[in-house]
This record gives structure tokens, sequence and C-alpha cells, in this order.
């Protein structure tokens, strides 16, 4: 017989009974939240350094106090306006390129041959997993003056002479961002073919009985579908549209395009480790990161007005 006097669990109690349940999965959370607290929150307190005078053989509470003066400094410096340019010209350039992992995933999906569109999607993200240091040693082997591409383009009698792209400012641009999509278009089209996976069948179905073609049924169906994820990336990307992707440049730069290749990322490299400037490096990523911040809040309050979507 049921004892009617036990009163029923209470929401404190059906909490702690679930979270027991979980234990294993909770612990892996925290691991992660504790990660995130020591190697992403703690090391915030060092931001500091951008308002004070810090050296290395004062500690950061001992540094005197300058204000803005770090910021006002790069803000004259006779640098700021080609890096600012380098920043942007890649930046904006890498960004018109966000529609071309759409393109890719979409075309990829229509492929009915399985193993075709296996070895195709193995191809295109291979070069993902090879860092810029193997990478960069391959684009200046080939674009050195005895590299392949000068000899295609010799054969094809397009040029005369052999060329040192590397060695061009103005072929430098070109090199980063095209080296850009070759590496990362593949795996960027990953998350697309993810979403277009979820999308129902019968959606594909009520078109084809309206007598939709495959390029309507991107546009129609599969398109409106992935929306939300396209709208999510794309708040991403215009939030670092000041990263240039530091190891990129590092392996690709020299001095002889130097002109074209000096970025925020790398300045603040350089400053901060060869010049040991370290408050003033640590003032221009801040003023990077509140421009990110910035960008991020237009671009997610621009999306979610327009099509309901956002981070927040």
């Amino acid at each position: 017989m049921i004892d009617s006097n036990i009163s029923p669990p209470t929401a404190r109690q059906k909490w702690l009974k679930k979270l027991v349940s979980q234990r294993h999965i909770q612990i892996m959370a925290l691991l992660g939240i504790a990660w995130m607290i020591i190697f992403n929150y703690i090391p915030m307190y060092g931001v500091i350094i951008a308002f004070k005078d810090y050296d290395i053989i004062r500690t950061i509470s001992e540094a005197p106090w300058v204000g803005l003066e770090h910021f006002k400094e790069f803000l004259s410096d006779e640098n700021f306006g080609y890096v600012m340019k380098n920043t942007l010209g890649i930046s904006l350039i890498k960004l018109m390129t966000f529609p071309l992992p759409i393109i890719f995933a979409l075309f990829l999906n229509e492929v009915r041959i399985l193993r075709f569109k296996r070895a195709i999607q193995t191809i295109s993200y291979l070069p993902h997993f090879l860092s810029w240091v193997v990478l960069g040693g391959i684009l200046a082997t080939w674009l050195s003056d005895v590299g392949i591409i000068n000899d295609i383009l010799m054969a094809l009698h397009l040029i005369d002479q052999p060329i040192s792209y590397l060695a061009e400012p103005k072929y430098f641009w070109t090199i980063v961002i095209t080296s850009d999509i070759w590496k990362e278009l593949g795996w960027s089209a990953i998350i697309y073919l993810a979403a277009i996976t979820g999308i129902s069948p019968e959606m594909y179905e009520a078109a084809t009985i309206d007598g939709a073609g495959r390029f309507q049924k991107m546009w129609y169906v599969t398109l409106p579908a992935i929306k939300g994820t396209i709208s999510i990336l794309f708040i991403l990307a215009v939030s670092g549209v000041l990263n240039s992707n530091f190891d990129q440049i590092l392996v690709l730069r020299n001095s002889l395009n130097d002109s074209a290749s000096n970025v925020i990322d790398y300045y603040v490299y350089y400053t901060g480790i060869s010049q040991g400037r370290y408050s003033f490096s640590a003032a221009i990523g801040l003023f990077k990161s509140v421009i990110a911040l910035t960008l991020l809040l237009i671009a997610n309050q621009v999306s979610k007005k327009l099509n309901d979507t956002s981070l927040f």
C-alpha cells in the first residue's frame, strides 16, 4: 500500500537527481568551463598593460598608468595608414569570398555518384589539415623564379621572364586570397553540407511535382532552408574582418613585400616580441578587439532585423 504521507519531490530534488544522473556529462562540461576561465578569462587581467607603461622589469601592478597614450601613439604612427589599408583590404576581399563555400556545397550536394562526391570532398578539405608552415613552403617553391607557376606560364608564352611573385608587393594580396580559398574552401563547405542534409526530402519532392529543376530547387528550397546557418556564419565572418590570418601572413611575408603584407596581427607581433613594446602592442590588440566586438553587435542586429536570425 502506498503511503499517502510521502510528498512529491520538489523542483530542487528533481534538479539534483537529474544532475547526478548526468554527472559524467557535467564533469566534461565543467572541465571545459575551467579551461576557458584559466586560459581565456584570467589572462584578460593583462589587458590593463595597454593603459600602463609596462616593462618586464616591473610587475603589472607596479607599472605607472598612462591612460590612452598608447592608443594615441598608434593612431598617429606613420605605419598606421598602410597597416590598416593592408588589413582591411585583405580582410574585405576574403569577406567577399564568403559565398564560395556555399556555392561549392550546393553543387556538391547535387552530385549523385557517391564515390565521385566523396573523392571531391576529400581532395577539397585535405589542405585544411596541413599547417601554413607546410603550405607556405609549397607556395614559396611553386612561386619562385624556377617554380612550376613560372614554368607553366612561360610554356604557354604568357610571360617572357620568370617572376618572383613573393618579392612583388602587387601580387601579395592575390596570393593570400587564392591560397586561403584553396586551403579552407572544402572545410568551410562541410557545415553547409551538414545543414543541407537536415532538409526534408518531401520539400524536394514537392518542388519536383511543381516542375522545378535543379537550379530552382537550390534557389527556392535549399538556400532558404539553410538561411539561418548562413546568417550565423556571416555574422562571425564580419566580426573577424580585422583578422588577416597571422599564420598565413607570417609564412608568406618578407621584407620585399612588406608594403602589402604588414597587417595589424603582424604589427602587434613585431612591436611586442621583436621590439619589446608590450604596452603598445597590447593597446593595438585591444583596439582591434573593440572594433571586432562593435562589428559583431552591428552584424548581429542587422541579421536579426532582416531574417530573424542572430547569435543572441
